[in-house]
Parts: C-alpha cells; sequence; structure tokens
C-alpha cells in the first residue's frame, strides 16, 4: 500500500525567489507600459478636441478652465482684478 505524501510532484511546486522576482518585473514593466499607452490616448483624444475648436473658443475655454481651478483650490482673484472691477448697483 503506497503512500500518496511519498509520491513524487503531488504538492504544489515551489517557485524560486529569482524566479519569483523575474516575474514581479515583468509585471511592472507591462503595467507601466499599459498606464503609458492610456495616457497618451487621452492625451491625444484631448487635443484632438481641442484642434476642433475656434481661437476664441480656446481661449475662454483656458480662462474657465483656469477659473474653475483657481476655485476648487479656494483662492482669491488677482488683487489687481478685484480692485478696478466694475462695481454692482445696489
Amino acid at each position: 500500500m503506497p503512500f500518496y505524501g511519498q509520491e513524487k510532484g503531488t504538492g504544489p511546486k515551489e517557485k524560486s525567489f529569482k524566479s519569483e522576482r523575474k516575474q514581479r518585473k515583468l509585471d511592472r514593466q507591462e503595467a507601466r507600459e499599459r498606464r503609458r499607452k492610456e495616457k497618451a490616448e487621452k492625451k491625444a483624444i484631448k487635443a484632438h478636441h481641442k484642434r476642433l475648436q475656434t481661437k476664441q473658443v480656446r481661449k475662454r475655454m483656458k480662462r474657465s478652465k483656469k477659473r474653475a481651478t483657481m476655485n476648487n483650490e479656494n483662492k482669491r482673484e488677482f488683487f489687481l482684478k478685484r480692485w478696478f472691477k466694475k462695481k454692482k448697483k445696489v
């Protein structure tokens, strides 16, 4: 009656330290390449969208993007703009 524990190759194979490190390195490289491709694709889409707009619209987009960033960061408007903007009539 043979014992199953004595048979060769029944348990999980042990991986060497070098092979694990090599596999992790390959995984990191693939992830880095995938992120680089995704970033390039997003950049191309954004550039195509900008190219479709007229010059005036691009300027307006730039101004509104800057204003939105300032609002999100809770920063005030430039002091000269605040000092010299037209006052609202009450």
